[in-house]
């Protein structure tokens, strides 16, 4: 990859990874739902100036109650019934892993032995990060929402896969003309119209600003520029950039939450850490490379 593409793939690894640290501050403005849904409502506004893709309607709403309702709708309340943004951050890309056990069961792709031996060190990960809920800040119904969440991003995965070669950009924008009225729905229902109302009338400057930056930078920059990189480079070169979110999630959750992370979770994320790169990384590739370069 040329430098400047590094530099941005970096960048989008930085704005994702501090997301985790913004919804955190959102949800002291916002009650979940709704916090979610205003994020979508604000991102779908280009929908005016972009083109539709080429994908029928069915499979556009499958993809965006998938990826975009279900995940929210579950990631957002687990950061508020006890889930650190740094360790969402983590436990969040075990989507990685449900994404192969989905398409092993919807298209029958067997997995490699790489990708089973790098799944059970993960979950052996999030196991060992399960020993720790009760503690306080992380309680078992944050953890299995926050799991919830993985599963559900993994099913949208899939989905958009079969969407075939689409610009990501329209593609993410329109999808999010789906998530407001199923999430204001729910909000309604879970929230309250009491909640709702008191969050918007008494909005302070923070909770704007932080819609604004899960709206614009995290959603329509960070997929604007990752579609950009994934039509410059085969995905294999790309996608390894994305094991530094988790790196920079709970690295500005601890810089600028507070946020501490004991022995045990810092066991349960080196392995959730090192499953990924096990999955994600060519390591044959990168050896046999190596030993050709020493000869």
């Amino acid at each position: 990859m040329k430098p400047r593409h590094i530099l941005l793939a970096l960048l989008v690894a930085a704005i994702w990874g501090f997301n985790f640290v913004v919804i955190r501050i959102g949800l002291g403005s916002f009650p979940p739902l709704l916090l979610a849904a205003l994020r979508f409502i604000l991102a779908a506004l280009p929908a005016v100036l972009l083109p539709r893709p080429q994908v029928p309607w069915p499979r556009m709403l499958a993809i965006g109650l998938t990826l975009f309702v279900g995940q929210f709708a579950f990631l957002f309340p687990a950061m508020q019934v006890g889930m650190p943004p740094g360790l969402a951050s983590i436990v969040l890309q075990s989507q990685a892993f449900f994404t192969m056990l989905v398409a092993a069961m919807a298209l029958r792709e067997r997995p490699t032995g790489r990708q089973i031996g790098g799944a059970a060190v993960a979950f052996a990960g999030l196991a060992v990060i399960a020993t720790t809920a009760g503690g306080g800040d992380v309680t078992a119904l944050g953890l299995a929402l926050s799991l919830a969440a993985a599963l559900s991003w993994a099913c949208g995965n899939v989905l958009l896969r079969g969407a075939g070669k689409v610009d990501m950009l329209p593609m993410i924008v329109w999808l999010s003309l789906i998530p407001p009225l199923p999430l204001l729905a729910l909000s309604v229902a879970i929230e309250g119209p009491a909640a709702i109302g008191q969050a918007l009338a008494s909005v302070s400057w923070t909770g704007v600003g932080t819609v604004l930056y899960l709206a614009v930078p995290t959603t329509l920059l960070g997929f604007g520029l990752w579609g950009h990189l994934l039509k410059l480079y085969p995905a294999a070169t790309v996608a390894p950039f994305s094991l530094l979110v988790p790196i920079f999630g709970a690295g500005s959750a601890a810089l600028v939450l507070g946020e501490h992370f004991g022995p045990a979770r810092l066991l349960g994320m080196v392995l959730i850490l090192l499953g990924l790169a096990t999955v994600a990384l060519p390591v044959a590739r990168l050896l046999r490379l190596r030993l050709a370069a020493g000869r």
